[in-house]
């Protein structure tokens, strides 16, 4: 039971942290979000391209 209050406790400290961040340097932050968005279109697809190139020979 303690665990599960330490994991909430730290969930709420990482979301301070994240809007701390957010409204201090937001052209930082903005470009943070950027780079994840990119990378998880990147990712996504090359994907797309492995099961093609499966799919096609």
């Amino acid at each position: 039971m303690a665990t599960e209050k330490i994991k909430k406790i730290v969930i709420w400290v990482a979301f301070a942290f994240l809007l701390y961040a957010i409204f201090t340097n937001p052209e930082k932050s903005a470009g943070v979000v950027h780079s994840i968005w990119e990378l998880l279109a990147s990712g996504v697809s090359n994907m797309g391209r492995f099961f093609r190139s499966i799919v096609n020979g």
